[in-house]
């Protein structure tokens, strides 16, 4: 029984062994090309169905949706642009309004100075003057004490001199004496 066995199993490998030899791979086999071909393109078609009716639209749709808004980023970019550069030139004008009017103001402020100065300049002059007449009328006082003073003193001297000569004092003499003498 062993060797029918045996034998039973070589019969059989030898036999398997010679169809599988004979059938290769089953894609080659050109017995089966047209169920291949067949199902082949019932495949294409559902592909082809698959994506015209399901992918494509969608990722038609993204682009669109996506071309949108890069054109309305590029819209909005350019209108905040023209808003940025409109603010920089408002900014611009404020800022050279700004620096007119502190230029005003400072014009104003020096002008009200100078008129300042010239009104207390013109007030120190006044009060210069009125001292400067109190001053002259002081000296005029001195002067024409000063004068009395020395015609006295001149005239008593004279007056002493010529009394202790001996002589007889004429006080007109001696008045017009010292009085041209004091005038030079």
């Amino acid at each position: 029984m062993a060797t029918q066995t045996q034998e039973a199993v070589a019969h059989g490998a030898d036999a398997a062994g010679h169809v599988a030899a004979n059938v290769g791979m089953p894609q080659l086999d050109i017995s089966t090309f047209s169920n291949q071909i067949f199902w082949l393109v019932v495949t294409l078609v559902l592909i082809y169905m698959l994506l015209s009716r399901v992918a494509l639209p969608r990722i038609g749709s993204v682009l669109a949706e996506r071309r949108g808004m890069i054109t309305s980023d590029i819209a909005a970019a350019e209108e905040l642009k023209e808003k940025a550069s409109e603010a920089e030139q408002a900014y611009q004008k404020a800022l050279a309004d700004a620096r007119n009017e502190a230029a005003r103001i400072i014009a104003e402020a020096k002008a009200e100075i100078a008129k300042d100065l010239q009104q207390a300049t013109a007030r120190a002059d006044e009060e210069l003057a009125v001292k400067a007449a109190e001053a002259e009328k002081r000296i005029s006082a001195i002067r024409a004490s000063a004068l009395e003073s020395v015609t006295l003193v001149a005239r008593d001297t004279a007056e002493a001199v010529v009394a202790a000569f001996g002589g007889a004092v004429d006080a007109k003499a001696v008045e017009t004496a010292v009085a041209t003498r004091l005038k030079g």
